[in-house]
């Protein structure tokens, strides 16, 4: 195989402490699920991690709780139509985490800064705003032509991108579907990219709604049938509304640790 298919255990063990982890999909769509289980199955699970994400969700949820993270960089974290991500809401209100102010303009300027090789990228996002005041790394430049003020978004370096796919063939290509977030920006910055996949076929063929990442765009893939599950994965499969009911129930009850453990086993 041209690509580098690895077991899901031993994609897990790419994950070192304090390293910044980005973990692909959108919300509760397509999240990488059983990679985040194999990494809290491990004897030593990672720490002081640093989540890097478009938006986090159940899977970053789980990293908090298990003590696997020290920063947060997202957008958003929740679990949607099911309310609050409560291990993250509980850890940032207790500063057992430190979040770090993103917006969507804000992640797309230090990524677009990181993939250019450049130390910042410059833009009118925050002007006028009091976020600059939460991130005193971002400094106001001239703009040379123009003399107008601008925010020097610092480049986000990352480690490892986890990002799950539909499928991936024996070259070592993975189809997307349209639904992307920024999993191929991912591509391009992270040190490390790992595909979790459903499936894997002798050749992938391009589809309207599908995008495929060529080899060598991932460095490691790893089957995981329902990889994603229990977020949706379309067209593959819906979002499992009931498993995170029932982990939103046991946060709320403080039994956290043992949803954790049968979770991780199944």
């Amino acid at each position: 195989m041209a690509g580098s298919y690895v077991s899901l255990e031993a994609a897990a063990e790419a994950v070192k402490d304090g390293d910044t982890l980005a973990l692909g999909g959108m919300t509760l769509y397509r999240r990488p699920m059983s990679f985040v289980k194999a990494v809290l199955r491990r004897r030593a699970p990672p720490r002081e991690l640093t989540l890097l994400s478009f938006t986090g969700g159940l899977e970053s949820d789980l990293l908090v709780g298990a003590g696997c993270v020290q920063t947060v960089r997202s957008a958003y974290f929740g679990l949607e139509a099911f309310g609050f991500a409560p291990m993250f809401t509980q850890y940032a209100q207790q500063q057992r985490i430190q979040v770090l102010e993103e917006t969507e303009a804000s992640l797309v300027m230090g990524i677009r800064a990181q993939i250019a090789g450049s130390g910042f990228m410059p833009s009118r996002a925050w002007l006028g705003t009091d976020l600059p005041r939460l991130r005193p790394d971002v400094q106001t430049v001239t703009d040379p032509y123009s003399g107008d003020e601008m925010l020097a978004f610092p480049a986000i370096a990352c480690d490892v991108a986890v990002i799950h796919g539909l499928a991936g063939d024996l070259q070592g290509n993975v189809l997307l579907n349209n639904n992307l977030g920024i999993d191929m920006e991912l591509v391009y910055v992270a040190d490390v990219v790992i595909a979790t996949v459903e499936r894997i076929v002798d050749k992938l063929e391009r589809t309207a709604d599908g995008v495929i990442i060529p080899y060598p765009g991932c460095d490691l893939i790893a089957l995981a049938p329902a990889g994603a599950a229990p977020t949706s994965c379309y067209p593959l499969y819906q979002l499992d509304g009931q498993t995170i009911l029932q982990y939103t129930e046991a946060c709320n009850a403080g039994r956290f640790a043992q949803f954790l453990a049968d979770f991780a086993r199944s």
